[in-house]
């Protein structure tokens, strides 16, 4: 697999998975992305966003079966390497922002 970047929006998708526990499906993920972007979030960019990342093999996924209760589900969990990716992108956030702090304070 290429180390193509993923984007912003991929990014934060991934971070409501790993917010989650590691293992979630679209609803609580749309759920997530929401009240932590204050955001409303398109539950059809979600599903596409975590299709493009499950081909990517940064996810993996299982689908359960529904009864009369409740629909089937697909949940999402992230793989290793997703895990990896995004240590490497916060630690170059980490520096990129390091020492911009007086400058983000100016009017």
């Amino acid at each position: 697999m290429g180390r193509e970047a993923f984007g912003e929006f991929e990014h934060q998708v991934l971070l409501s998975i790993l917010r989650l526990g590691g293992e979630s499906y679209s609803v609580a993920i749309v759920v997530e992305l929401e009240k932590c972007s204050g955001k409303d979030v398109a539950p059809a960019a979600v599903y596409i966003a975590l299709k493009r990342l499950e081909k990517r093999g940064l996810l993996s996924s299982r689908l359960t079966k529904g009864d009369k209760e409740e629909r089937s589900r697909r949940y999402f969990e992230l793989r290793p390497e997703a895990v990896t990716r995004l240590r490497e992108s916060r630690d170059t956030f980490r520096r990129l922002w390091d020492g911009l702090g007086p400058l983000m304070e100016k009017d």
